[in-house]
């Protein structure tokens, strides 16, 4: 008999239990925990998950914890990124990890394999006298969970930096409005080399997993906050088109989402357009087991247009994503290759 497993997404836009914060989260809850079940998710990443912190105690992932009660992820095993200043958890945008199944390890990486780059801003006001490093704000989270057959799969969850422009002294009016288009300009080049650099630095993570095994099973989930095809999640994915050398074929990290018809392919609704932003990375090892793949995305507010009202949703505005696997009962032996393919 083979085993199911589902592996799911889903960015919980800043889920905390601050009291200033609206919609709160026991309005929260009600909507948020159905669609936690509805997932019946085996593995499940999740992001914008926040700290909670009371005098006298270290900071812990309370409001997370008060919405899976009741669920099946309750009891699951759990790892999280932390803080390395404190050892503690971070006060916005954790990320977790999920198992019903044994984790054998985990580790966490920010700039481990990619340093951050320098940069002199070239429209600041004041002008800035020297080059200033450009540091990604949120680590990558990597697992290691054993399955039932004793296969090994590691689990990466990812949430890059997304397209809102960094900050450029001396160009904003507001919070949300620009004093000159360069300012603005800078501000998003800024944010795109951040989303790269994570990127980079989670496809070199991928290649020493491939370096042990070739054959690994590895899923690369979250929130990309980019398409499939555009540059940061090319880096990931590291197809042959792009590389030229099809001695990496089976390096290729493969979009499950794919098989959905792409009319219904999107998870975030940007001024009235469908974007599909949240996903799952699996290699060609993972893909051979692959079934198929859900958006949840029936019951999705679009928050981005300008003018109108502003409504403070209880649900998220990012749809989780699944993919589904049917593994064997036993685990399977792959012959080992060399880089090129022989023996």
């Amino acid at each position: 008999m083979s085993i199911r497993l589902r592996i799911a997404t889903f960015n919980l836009m800043n889920l905390d239990d601050r009291p200033d914060r609206l919609p709160s989260l026991k309005e929260r809850i009600p909507i948020l925990r159905p669609q936690l079940l509805r997932l019946d998710a085996d593995i499940l990443c999740l992001q914008e998950v926040c700290g909670q912190r009371e005098k006298g105690r270290k900071a812990k992932l309370d409001a997370m914890n008060r919405l899976l009660e009741c669920t099946p992820y309750e009891g699951y095993k759990r790892v999280t990124t932390i803080d390395p200043d404190t050892g503690e958890v971070f006060d916005h945008h954790n990320l977790v990890i999920l198992s019903r199944y044994e984790i054998l390890n985990y580790d966490q990486y920010l700039h481990e394999y990619a340093p951050a780059p320098r940069y002199k801003k070239v429209t600041a006001i004041p002008e800035e006298s020297e080059a200033r490093e450009i540091s990604w704000e949120r680590p990558i989270l990597h697992a290691r969970i054993k399955l039932p057959n004793n296969m090994t799969l590691d689990v990466i969850n990812l949430h890059l930096k997304s397209r809102r422009p960094t900050n450029i002294q001396g160009h904003k009016l507001t919070d949300r409005a620009w004093k000159t288009a360069s300012g603005w300009a800078e501000g998003v080049f800024i944010s795109s080399m951040k989303r790269i650099g994570q990127a980079l630095e989670t496809r070199i993570l991928i290649d020493n997993l491939f370096d042990l095994d070739l054959s690994a099973l590895i899923a690369v989930c979250g929130d990309f906050n980019e398409e499939f095809d555009e540059v940061a999640i090319e880096a990931i994915r590291g197809d042959v088109e792009n590389t030229g050398n099809m001695d990496l074929a089976m390096r290729v990290m493969v979009p499950t989402e794919r098989n959905i018809p792409e009319p219904a392919r999107y998870s975030l609704l940007h001024n009235g357009k469908g974007k599909m932003l949240d996903h799952i990375l699996v290699s060609r090892t993972m893909l051979a087991y692959f079934k198929g793949s859900e958006v949840h995305n029936e019951l999705l507010h679009d928050e981005s247009i300008v003018f109108a009202p502003k409504i403070f949703y209880p649900e998220s505005d990012h749809a989780p994503v699944i993919a589904r696997f049917e593994l064997p009962e036993t685990k399977v032996k792959c012959p080992t290759q060399s880089q090129n393919g022989s023996d």
